[in-house]
């Protein structure tokens, strides 16, 4: 079988290596953590309780892209660069990722996927666990634009090799569906509406996912980038998929309706404890996707002069406690409802 090289062990990259590697794919990670590296040549890969499987571990250090052989891109963006610096041109890339790299997108790769399901992976082994559900979305790039010409290019520039026996073997081991759309774009759009919204709240005040739903200040302001969202992203013409039960603009419809926010709140709250975003803890560390997420929102908004003061007002914000590596404070809530309403 065709052999694949997952750049990025963490949960995305290590839930979708160990499914190919459970259909027979030789599979090689690659990860900047030496420990994990280590732990992977020991142990090998795992997902939640099951069997762990082999593979080979390479340190980012010592990668050598190996002609012919497709590349899974499961790192966070801000790391994009030094892989990027690595690989040959025409390289079989394919992006797994939320945020919006230009210098990702300017190198013209065919083909992205989107995990819908939450994936958290330990820190040190390259051992994750499934917390929530969900759909890995498969497809063509296509370059954003108003003019429908652009949306031409064909379905047949989704992945071939890279996910090849990928779909049953998921299925099989009960991980996520892999799902193949005709243009990759909506369904990313659609993620970032969310991720914008979910990732610096929850990381900044240093709640689950959960708690932004099941706490009324936190909840509030969660509504209130959610819709500032989709109105940046409609006003910019962005066509947006479905990601999750209900599409973006059924959202939108619910979200104007506060009773019926509140009730569907309490419905999905649940499901949601003990899960957290993928921006948590990142920004002790001095860097985060913000730029990615509510950087791109905020670079939509300028482009077609659409409102957006909240994501304005999120991103100063967090900027800042990345800048000086601050702990997480619910009282971040506070001042951004404060500034928002100034």
């Amino acid at each position: 079988m065709d052999a694949v090289q997952v750049v990025g062990a963490g949960g995305i990259g290590c839930a979708i290596g160990y499914a190919l590697r459970a259909a027979g794919v030789p599979v090689t990670f690659v990860d900047a953590n030496p420990a994990k590296v280590e732990a992977g040549r020991r142990d090998g890969v795992r997902v939640g309780d099951r069997p762990p499987l082999a593979a080979a571990f390479v340190h980012s250090a010592d990668w050598e892209p190996v002609p012919g052989v497709p590349v899974l891109l499961a790192t966070k963006c801000y790391d994009n660069a030094a892989v990027l610096a690595r690989l040959p041109a025409g390289a079989d890339l394919v992006p797994v990722q939320n945020g919006f790299d230009p210098q990702l997108d300017a190198r013209g790769h065919a083909a992205e996927g989107i995990a819908s399901f939450v994936s958290e992976c330990a820190a040190d082994r390259p051992h994750t666990r499934i917390t929530r559900s969900g759909v890995l979305h498969v497809g063509p790039r296509r370059p954003f634009s108003r003019d429908a010409e652009s949306s031409e290019r064909s379905a047949t520039d989704a992945p071939r090799a890279p996910l090849r026996g990928l779909r049953v073997a998921a299925k099989r081991e009960g991980l996520f569906r892999v799902v193949d759309v005709a243009d990759i774009a909506p369904v990313k759009h659609a993620k970032l509406m969310y991720n914008a919204a979910i990732s610096p709240l929850a990381a900044a005040a240093g709640l689950d996912n959960g708690q932004l739903l099941s706490l009324p200040p936190a909840r509030k302001l969660f509504f209130a980038l959610l819709q500032e969202n989709h109105r940046v992203l409609t006003a910019a013409g962005v066509v947006l998929g479905k990601v999750g039960p209900f599409h973006p603009s059924t959202v939108a419809w619910i979200l104007r309706r506060r009773w019926l926010a509140g009730l569907m709140a309490t419905f999905f709250e649940p499901s949601l404890r003990g899960t957290y975003c993928s921006m948590a803890g990142e920004i002790q560390k001095g860097r985060t996707e913000l730029d990615h997420y509510n950087g791109h929102l905020i670079r939509l908004a300028d482009r077609v002069a659409a409102p957006c003061p909240l994501n304005r007002a999120v991103y100063e914000r967090v900027a800042t406690m990345t800048a000086g590596r601050a702990a997480p404070d619910p009282g971040v809530l506070d001042d951004l409802a404060r500034a928002v309403t100034s």
